[in-house]
């Protein structure tokens, strides 16, 4: 058993005096296809081998008991009176919230959990919050809900309390990752393929700018908004009922009086994003890695010119990879202005690369980057 689990276990049984079941979240990398979940595009998360253990139990109550050991903190509240409550607690919360909704059963529960996800990294820490304890609590209570209805549950519950109006991506990659594949998930229909994803020689390694503006929350809910603002100019055309309906971003040069300069430049990176995550997806099958990494390249420019959801931190990181020869691809990875960059290395130069981006880095900015290699792994699942 990993040493986090059973530090955890027995954090569990001192504070509680119960035998928990436990569990692992994990994170999430997203290869390709940023910002374009609620845009009803096309993207190819990954769950990860970094997340957050869990251990769970009934406890014979009307109260639910939480401890965050990374936060050193603890809540509890009677089943009666579930509400926002602030920081970390709002995710676990704002589960417990829609399973009620959903009128299923739960019951008074005592959870413990830590994890080594850095937070604000864009490794979707919150996605894996929800999805322990959600997936914990549906085993417990045999409430018997897929994975795929808990991945939905996770994502009204990030709506509902944190207020954060995310696509379905981040908690479908918790839920129905598989290791040593990718999966290209089709945001309209709700259904995907695992493409398999075999580097050869080559690793993928993030680095954290460590830098987490504060512009990160308000900017994404108004790129939601500024995306659906375009799609209702293209829909009054009567051409098209979705941006994946546009083959070309040229396609949309008519429409850019009538949506304005920054909408038209939002709806020209979602186009061309949707259309470099599909051509992404056949370049993995072929296992052209190289190809595959310029249409990395080609995301990071897009959210950095035309989303606008990057910062001169990120940039600097990928352009430094960018005239590294032994880097096949760099962009940045989630949410935007800040967090991490995620890079395809070959395996040799791994070690010099990372070296040489946090030397930089720290030279730039006076900020200490941090690198996290990280591996391809199952979903949520219980560990013991």
């Amino acid at each position: 058993m990993d040493k986090m689990a059973e530090e955890i276990k027995e954090i569990f049984i001192s504070k509680y005096g119960n035998d928990p079941g436990l569990y692992f979240s994990p994170g999430r990398i997203n290869l390709i296809g940023e910002h374009i979940d609620y845009n009803d595009g096309f993207v190819m998360p990954c769950a990860i081998d970094k997340g957050i253990f869990f251990a769970i139990a009934e406890n014979g109550s009307d109260r639910i008991r939480f401890f965050s050991k990374d936060y050193n903190e603890e809540y509890e509240t009677q089943l009666t009176d579930i509400h926002a409550a602030g920081s970390w607690k709002n995710y676990v919360l704002g589960v417990v919230d829609e399973f009620q909704k959903a009128g299923e059963e739960i019951k008074g529960f005592d959870c413990a959990f830590s994890g080594n996800l850095p937070v604000g990294a864009g490794l979707s820490s919150s996605a894996a919050l929800e999805g322990g304890l959600a997936f914990g609590l549906n085993e417990i209570f045999d409430l018997g809900l897929s994975r795929k209805e808990l991945a939905f549950l996770c994502q009204k519950a990030e709506h509902g309390f944190p207020g954060v109006k995310c696509g379905i991506m981040d908690q479908y990659a918790n839920m129905l990752g598989q290791e040593n594949k990718a999966i290209l998930l089709d945001c309209r229909d709700i259904d995907h393929t695992y493409i398999p994803l075999e580097t050869e020689g080559y690793s993928l390694v993030l680095i954290n700018s460590c830098v987490h503006h504060s512009l990160a929350s308000s900017a994404y809910n108004t790129r939601r908004n500024e995306s659906e603002g375009g799609l209702k100019v293209l829909q009054r055309s009567g051409r098209y009922n979705s941006y994946r309906d546009v083959k070309d971003p040229a396609d949309l040069r008519e429409f850019e009086k009538e949506m304005g300069k920054v909408v038209f430049k939002r709806a020209t990176f979602i186009v061309g994003e949707i259309q470099r995550t599909i051509k992404a997806a056949s370049y993995l099958k072929e296992r052209r890695l190289e190809a595959f990494g310029k249409l990395m390249f080609g995301s990071h420019d897009g959210l950095s010119s035309l989303y606008e959801v990057s910062c001169e931190e990120l940039d600097f990181l990928v352009n430094l990879a960018r005239i590294n020869p032994d880097i096949a691809g760099s962009r940045m990875m989630g949410g935007g202005f800040g967090g991490c960059t995620i890079n395809l290395v070959k395996s040799s130069a791994l070690d010099d690369f990372v070296e040489a981006s946090i030397d930089a880095y720290k030279k730039k900015f006076d900020i200490e980057a941090k690198a996290y290699r990280v591996s391809t792994g199952n979903g949520t699942s219980r560990i013991g």
